[in-house]
């Protein structure tokens, strides 16, 4: 039964991202995925996530797939020992399908979900994977330095150099995305100070 959860997933993650000019430009969908077992790890976003009723537009196959896979996951806790304080721990999601910790692996890409309930801001972070969002729910404003900031819906994506610092916000909406990084694979984001 997860399995099939998982290979749900992945099929509506590869149709999403082959069919995207963006991502695909980005970081082509990789040929290289196989199975890997998942050790569930529930932390209190979820539980937001499975409740969220704040987004305006319509659902998607893809966003049911990952709302679906949510109760199989390996949750993150990213920033676990920062400083970054408990309000962040507590409503920021972010779980991998494609990666460590994911329901499955590849050398030739990473890829997660996030989510971010109304009223939250992700720090100002960086990592040497370049790394790309796409919207698959909601709205957010996405910050990157020597940028302007974007105010970002459903379809739409933003892409971020290696370590180059970004930040997320979200006001009366929620947002999900669909977050891949091409390299970089084995240096976790930190937080910019």
């Amino acid at each position: 039964m997860a399995r099939e959860v998982w290979d749900r997933l992945l099929a509506e993650a590869k149709a999403m991202h082959e069919a995207d000019e963006a991502l695909t430009e980005f970081c082509p969908f990789p040929d290289d995925v196989t199975p890997q077992e998942v050790s569930y790890f529930h932390i209190p976003p979820h539980d937001l996530l499975i409740e969220e009723t704040g987004f305006a537009d319509p659902e998607t196959p893809i966003r049911r797939a990952f709302i679906d896979a949510g109760p199989l996951a390996k949750w993150r806790e990213t920033y676990k020992g920062t400083d970054i304080g408990d309000d962040f721990m507590n409503r920021f999601g972010c779980y991998c399908l494609i990666g460590e910790g994911g329901a499955f692996h590849s050398d030739q890409m990473a890829a997660w979900v996030v989510y971010m309930p109304p009223h939250l801001h992700y720090p100002w972070h960086h990592h040497p994977g370049e790394e790309m969002y796409r919207v698959i729910g909601g709205e957010g404003r996405f910050m990157r330095k020597g940028m302007p900031d974007e105010w970002l819906k459903t379809g739409d994506a933003c892409e971020h150099a290696s370590n180059q610092p970004h930040a997320l916000d979200t006001e009366d909406s929620p947002i999900m995305a669909y977050v891949v990084w091409r390299n970089g694979f084995e240096t976790p984001p930190v937080l910019t100070r």
